[in-house]
């Protein structure tokens, strides 16, 4: 069973950066779209930024020109650099993939989560 690894949550001032990165746990996989989703207290889950592996990309209205999506095929992996950070921004931020693992189907994938909290 393929996991995703998340790192590179934490604390951080507004204004400030941050930087996470998604990994599955097999290498031996292809992977369609990467991205993350977040979800604020009291709030809905909602698209932050995804990648294909053609290089296309999307991003949420909020955060266009503040975050940056990065899908590396050679070793599967994606990069989400989050600057000019806002506590509007404060989430548990989730890896996604749509990726077929080694003689598997392609499915959807969930990382464990990370939380980010943007604050003085």
């Amino acid at each position: 069973q393929v996991q995703l690894v998340e790192s590179g949550g934490g604390l951080v001032q507004p204004g400030g950066s941050l930087r996470l990165s998604c990994v599955p746990s097999e290498t031996d996989v292809t992977w369609y779209v990467m991205g993350w989703y977040r979800r604020a207290p009291e709030k809905l889950r909602e698209l932050v930024a995804i990648v294909t592996n053609s290089g296309g990309t999307k991003y949420a209205d909020s955060v266009k020109g503040r975050f940056t999506i990065f899908g590396y095929k050679v070793k599967t992996a994606a990069y989400l650099q989050m600057d000019e950070l806002k506590p509007d921004d404060t989430a548990v931020y989730y890896c996604f993939a749509n990726l077929r693992a080694q003689g598997g189907d392609r499915r959807d994938y969930w990382g464990q989560g990370t939380q980010v909290t943007v604050s003085l």
